[in-house]
């Protein structure tokens, strides 16, 4: 197994085809997974599932990692840097817990702690930023549990079970991960 990123809980590795296999794909199509985000309007199939893994490679404004309970030898989730803009040095970080068997178990935390100290202290990023539903406390308290700040609220800003519903934006500069990390 190719590891990128790790400590003593989780394993941060490439996503691959191979991850399909699993179930990875069923997580795109649980209404428990998907209830605080915008997947799971359409049904995800194994094609676009293996085209989108596929199209990674070549796509330098994403970068997603398998992420591994070290325990369990087990692909828990997903955690990404995307929409990386390389010339104002920012990203926003994205989160899924697909199995659900593992959530409250601070498998998150770790795995984003490595992916914003990778941010700042090998990208070179200076700001990384991400949004949840405002019903989303669970990822409320992990942003905030990171270090990331509540920047403002993008009112009705997405249609989820038949009513509009208001993002939540959080942001951490380098410099504060920096000062809170010494």
């Amino acid at each position: 197994m190719e590891q990128l990123l790790s400590d003593e809980r989780v394993v941060l590795r490439p996503l691959t085809i191979a991850d399909i296999d699993g179930n990875y794909l069923n997580w795109f199509n649980d209404p428990q997974v998907v209830r605080h985000n915008s997947h799971g309007r359409w049904p995800m199939t194994r094609e676009k599932l293996e085209a989108y893994v596929a199209g990674l490679a070549n796509d330098s404004s994403i970068m997603v990692f398998a992420v591994e309970c070290r325990e369990a030898s087990v692909h828990v989730g997903n955690i990404s840097l995307q929409n990386l803009n390389w010339v104002d040095r920012n990203a926003e970080v994205a989160f899924v817990l697909g199995e659900t068997g593992f959530r409250g178990k601070g498998l998150m935390h770790s795995a984003g702690r490595l992916l914003i100290s990778h941010a700042f202290n090998t990208l070179n990023l200076h700001r990384v930023y991400c949004g949840t539903l405002d019903s989303n406390l669970a990822m409320k308290r992990l942003a905030e549990k990171l270090g990331m700040k509540e920047e403002g609220r993008r009112v009705e800003a997405l249609f989820k079970d038949g009513a509009y519903v208001d993002i939540i934006e959080y942001g951490l500069l380098r410099r504060n991960w920096l000062e809170a990390n010494r």
